[in-house]
């Protein structure tokens, strides 16, 4: 009877070994925009922040991390502030930018992964399904909407990290 107790315990260990390490899709379900003073930076790594204040109605993300297969979406992306309020102003494109190991996390090299541009259309809505070559160390992974010239305007939030089988 210990042994087949034992042989139990040790073949759960293993498996919740093997599902601990299947944990591969992080998923941000909220985006939101940049909420900083005009002229004030707020940096994410080395990534510096949009001029402006930016708020979303919603949005979310997700990567698979051992694949780089992912998609993210924004609804009303649009200025908080200034002439342009209430509109994207003159941004008319984005792209994500998958941040591994902001300010080096753990001892670990920053990296920026964009995926392409997408379209940012007049009530600042955009989506894209894309693949990227995701780094093999990336500890604690942030998402970011940026203008291609590389500013960030929005975050991903409300991030969580499933098994494959969990989305």
């Amino acid at each position: 009877m210990k042994n087949s107790s034992l042989l139990l315990a040790l073949a759960l260990g293993f498996c919740a070994g093997a599902f601990a390490q299947s944990d591969t899709i992080v998923r941000w379900r909220g985006i939101e925009g940049v909420i900083t003073a005009p002229g004030t930076d707020n940096p994410v790594g080395q990534i510096h922040s949009g001029a402006g204040p930016w708020t979303s109605r919603s949005g979310s993300a997700r990567i698979d991390l051992a694949t780089g297969e992912g998609n993210f979406e924004v609804e009303g992306l649009v200025l908080n502030g200034g002439n342009s309020s209430g509109t994207p102003g003159a941004v008319t494109a984005v792209v994500g930018t998958l941040v591994c190991n902001p300010g080096g996390t753990g001892g670990s090299v920053e990296a920026a992964i964009d995926t392409p541009q997408a379209a940012l259309n007049s009530a600042g809505n955009a989506e894209l399904s894309f693949k990227i070559t995701v780094p093999s160390a990336c500890n604690n992974p942030v998402f970011l909407i940026r203008v291609p010239s590389g500013r960030w305007i929005a975050t991903g939030t409300k991030a969580a990290t499933a098994s494959k089988s969990g989305y």
